[in-house]
């Protein structure tokens, strides 16, 4: 069955005429996209298509387009039509950085900084990296962009003893701490799953309440000291996390 056919099975079932016509086709289509029917890099029926399918106006359903264009599930290509938008995927396993994850996938990794400091460590920061009182952490916060889209925003305390100069750091964290032979060897990371706050939404162009990711990440040394502590969030629109399974042999 074609695309077109199976997305117009799916539409404009339990409508009602309360709701804005704009808002209900879009509430379709995200549910559409989001069900992994339809994959990135698809085209979806053309504007004058889907007027015909609901029989509404081309505002109405340009609008409905436009709020998922906002959202980062579609784009649009000038001349070509409308697309399904990339998701990104990270192995859950692999202890790698954003930057390497984006080149990797072919895609332009960049950052707009929002701090990027060294000072006196808080109590609560000495705690989490177990360093003794008076030590000096590297405040680093920022947005990490792919092909120039927002797609998550991070916050790492590092020990300043392992990144004494904050010149050497340019967009690659762990590059950088690779330069100063400090590169991590094992960590423990936490996924949960959330909402974004008004300041989230707007750092990352998505609409207040949307769907995110928080994650949770420390990282250590091979004798266990603590390296890094990042808390990040990432749009739960566009990034997946997988991991490999394998069977559980239990002990007798």
């Amino acid at each position: 069955m074609a695309i077109k056919d199976v997305l117009f099975n799916q539409i404009g079932a339990g409508w009602n005429k309360s709701a804005p016509l704009y808002q209900q086709l879009a509430n379709d289509l995200r549910k559409f996209i989001l069900s992994g029917q339809i994959t990135s890099g698809e085209s979806i029926p053309s504007e004058r298509i889907l007027c015909e399918k609901i029989q509404a106006s081309r505002v109405t359903v340009r609008k409905a387009i436009d709020q998922l264009i906002m959202e980062g599930l579609l784009f649009r290509k000038q001349g070509s039509g409308t697309f399904i938008s990339e998701r990104i995927e990270h192995k859950g396993e692999d202890l790698s950085g954003f930057t390497d994850e984006m080149r990797t996938l072919g895609v332009d990794p960049s950052s707009i900084w929002l701090i990027k400091m060294i000072a006196q460590a808080t109590s609560k920061e000495a705690s989490t990296l177990k360093l003794s009182t008076g030590k000096q952490v590297c405040r680093l916060s920022r947005v990490r962009l792919s092909n120039d889209m927002p797609m998550g925003i991070e916050n790492t305390i590092i020990p300043a003893q392992f990144l004494p100069n904050l010149d050497t750091l340019t967009d690659s964290l762990y590059h950088a701490l690779q330069t100063n032979h400090c590169s991590p060897s094992h960590g423990d990371q936490k996924v949960t799953a959330s909402i974004a706050s008004p300041t989230e939404a707007g750092l990352l162009s998505i609409q207040e309440g949307g769907p995110v990711l928080r994650i949770e990440r420390y990282t250590f040394l091979p004798d266990n000291t603590p390296l890094e502590y990042t808390r990040s969030v990432y749009r739960g629109d566009k990034y997946v996390f997988t991991s490999k399974l394998q069977p559980f042999n239990q002990g007798r």
